[in-house]
């Protein structure tokens, strides 16, 4: 066995964990009117066959809007994941946990639609996609 292979056991060490499958549900975490989000598709995603699309934080994500006002529901957005209840391990080796799964609704560069993220955001997050750093008032 390489030197280290087992260290991470198959995870690369800068990728937090994915904890989040196709059909989870999230709470949108901004201010443009969707309140329920359902992951639909992980983009950028590389599977194996009959393996559900996993998405933990800062990857974008297609998802529908389940429930908001009515000129948004129904509509297939991008969103990009700023929280995960699933504890992960940064590289200094703390680990971040957060009470609820929330995404962020953007644009396919990653610029947000609203104007303000509620909660904290964590910082894997916002080191992908920079534009959210700047909707974001607590940044774990």
């Amino acid at each position: 066995m390489a030197k280290g292979a087992g260290a991470t056991r198959g995870r690369s060490p800068v990728r937090p964990g994915r904890a989040l499958t196709t059909g989870s549900r999230l709470i949108c975490a901004d201010n443009t009117g969707a309140k329920e989000l359902e992951i639909i598709a992980v983009l950028g995603y590389k599977g194996k066959k009959r393996r559900y699309p996993k998405a933990g934080i800062g990857d974008m994500v297609f998802a529908s809007v389940k429930k908001g006002r009515p000129n948004i529901r129904k509509t297939v957005v991008n969103a990009v994941i700023v929280r995960q209840k699933k504890e992960y391990m940064r590289l200094d080796g703390t680990r971040v946990k957060f009470e609820d799964n929330a995404a962020v609704i953007t644009g396919l560069d990653g610029v947000p639609k609203g104007s303000e993220a509620r909660g904290p955001v964590a910082k894997e997050s916002v080191e992908r996609w920079l534009k959210i750093s700047g909707i974001s008032s607590i940044i774990v």
